[in-house]
């Protein structure tokens, strides 16, 4: 029998290892809200006991007996300076589907999206994630490498939005961003040096299908990924000098595009 090429391996390797990954939430809003949503596979509940007693009210609905534990002695395996407030719950990351069914452009509103070109630092993921639900964003994409998983910190500074607003993570985000323009998004992409700026831009696509692209502090957008933009735009600073991290930047992109687009698309 033929070997199979190191490549093909590799692949396997890597998607057995997802199947079998597991995240460790902490602190009580992140277990609550994970507690409360059905698409969660939920594994191991850990809690102390005032934990217990202040998130009473959905651990008898959640079918997960907990495993009381003492303060002093959590045992959980967290990082040394996660804040778990006597809460913890070991879950399956979550499965949001397929870019298509996702970023499908239905009757009503143009749609908008976040894809995040190698984000790493998961508190930013995080932030974009609770901006992307408070201004209706279909989803947020990052490619499975050289980007933040599903992780308990990432969770905590979602503060919920984590449970509720699509985090999908694709093979190949340049793949994924000339599926979007085969379904008729334009990809908007933010540069400190680009010429036209977001306050200018955003006006002329409220009747199309919208990805917002940002890159990592730093580095920015990669060469490919700035090819496959539609449009570059610069946040516009009221000084001489001004520069927003990734997080604010998707935020006051997101407001930017939202604008006129009315509620939620359909």
């Amino acid at each position: 029998m033929a070997q199979k090429p190191k490549w093909v391996v590799q692949k396997e390797q890597d998607r057995r290892a997802a199947a079998n990954a597991t995240v460790w939430l902490f602190g009580l809003h992140a277990v609550r809200d994970a507690l409360q949503n059905p698409m969660r596979d939920r594994l191991r509940l850990v809690l102390t006991r005032n934990a217990a007693d202040r998130l009473g009210d959905v651990v008898p609905a959640c079918g997960m007996e907990p495993e009381i534990a003492d303060p002093r002695k959590f045992p959980v395996p967290l990082d040394p300076g996660s804040v778990h407030q006597g809460a913890a719950l070991e879950v399956k990351p979550l499965d949001w589907g397929r870019l298509d069914d996702l970023s499908k452009p239905g009757q009503g509103n143009a749609p908008l999206l976040v894809l995040l070109d190698r984000v790493t630092d998961p508190h930013n993921i995080g932030a974009i994630l609770r901006s992307a639900e408070v201004f209706g964003a279909r989803a947020v994409v990052a490619p499975s490498r050289h980007s933040a998983p599903e992780t308990g910190a990432l969770a905590k500074t979602a503060s919920g939005a984590l449970e509720r607003q699509p985090y999908l993570r694709v093979g190949n985000l340049g793949d994924a961003m000339e599926r979007l323009k085969d379904l008729g998004y334009i990809l908007i992409g933010m540069d400190g040096e680009a010429e036209e700026t977001l306050g200018d831009v955003a006006p002329q696509v409220l009747d199309q299908p919208t990805a917002i692209v940002l890159g990592a502090e730093g580095p920015g957008l990669r060469e490919r990924t700035k090819a496959l933009c539609d449009r570059l735009v610069r946040v516009d600073p009221a000084g001489a000098f001004g520069s927003l991290n990734v997080s604010n930047a998707a935020a006051v992109s997101l407001f930017a595009l939202r604008a006129g687009r009315g509620g939620p698309d359909a």
